[in-house]
Formats: C-alpha cells, sequence, structure tokens
C-alpha cells in the first residue's frame, strides 16, 4: 500500500512538472473556413470561379445537346440509313462523346484545370491571411493559435479566445489602408 502511494505520489509530481510549463503559454483558435467565406478578396475569387465554372458547364451542355440531337436524328433515320452509313453516324456520336469525357477530366478531374485555377487564385488570399494572422500572434502575444476546420480539435473551452473575427477585421483594416503591412 505504502508502495502505491509513493508511486501515485512521484506520478502526480511528474505530470504536475510536465503541466506547468504550458501555463505560461497563451493559446487562440480561429475558423478559416468563416474567414474564408466572409473575407471580400476571397468573395470575389469565389465568383469569379464560379463564372469560370458556369461557362466550362454551358460549353459542356452543348455537347451533351448535340450528342442528344444527333442520337435522335439517328434514331429517326435509322431504317432509312444504310448500314455504313448507320455505322459513320455512331462513331460520329462517340467521338462527340468522347470529347465531352475528356473535356470534363480536363477541366474538373484530380489534375483539372478547376483545382489549379482555384489554387492560383486563392494563393495570394491564403498569403494575406497567414500574414494576418502572423500579425495577431506577434502583437498579441499568443504561443499558438489553431484552426478549428483543419485541425482535430473536437472540444474548445469556452475560456479560449476566438480569433476568427480579429483576423477578419485585421484584413479589412489592411485592405481599406492599401494591404500596408506591419
Amino acid at each position: 500500500m505504502k508502495k502505491f502511494v509513493l508511486s501515485s505520489m512521484a506520478l502526480a509530481f511528474a505530470l504536475s512538472m510536465a503541466t506547468t510549463s504550458a501555463f505560461g503559454q497563451k493559446f487562440g483558435y480561429l475558423n478559416s473556413q468563416k474567414i474564408l467565406e466572409e473575407f471580400k478578396e476571397a468573395q470575389d475569387v469565389k465568383k469569379q470561379l464560379e463564372e469560370i465554372n458556369k461557362s466550362w458547364e454551358k460549353e459542356a451542355l452543348n455537347m451533351q445537346r448535340e450528342i442528344k440531337e444527333k442520337s435522335d436524328q439517328l434514331e429517326a433515320q435509322r431504317l432509312l440509313l444504310s448500314e455504313t452509313k448507320r455505322t459513320e453516324k455512331e462513331q460520329e456520336i462517340q467521338a462527340i462523346y468522347q470529347n465531352l469525357q475528356q473535356f470534363q477530366a480536363a477541366k474538373w478531374g484530380p489534375q483539372g484545370e478547376a483545382l489549379k485555377e482555384e489554387a492560383k487564385l486563392l494563393q495570394p488570399i491564403q498569403a494575406k491571411i497567414i500574414e494576418a494572422i502572423n500579425r495577431i500572434g506577434e502583437r498579441d502575444g499568443y504561443d499558438y493559435i489553431f484552426d478549428t476546420v483543419s485541425a482535430n480539435i473536437v472540444y474548445v473551452s469556452k475560456a479560449q479566445t476566438n480569433l476568427t473575427e480579429t483576423v477578419l477585421a485585421e484584413l479589412e483594416k489592411n485592405a481599406t489602408s492599401g494591404g500596408a503591412g506591419k
């Protein structure tokens, strides 16, 4: 029994020594998704990406419409066409369909233009957000700032500081002052 008490006390002492180093640290968290949704420049990029996607969708719809029209024509004329002509029209429809698939893969596939364009347009926005977070962290003396969207945080104490609104205000302040840094 005496050994158990001594080992429990030693364990408690070791744990208290390990956690005391964290007591002097300042933590904060933010929601990067909310920042991207509310930051004007990010909203502008989102609208720009939506316009690009709409034009691509229109192109894809035109190809689908062409496939449907040619398929309908082929069905209406099937009995009147020779085997050679019918095969020729089927191959034409198949070629348009393959073009549509290639177009969709090129635009929205894993290596598609949509992802590349999004990364290209969002990179400067993300750099501004990181710069604002760094300024706030240095200015207000934070040791750590966590992103609740990308981190594995399942609980955030109400005592922690939510910096989402502060980062948005910092971004807006710098956007209105011509983007001047520190």
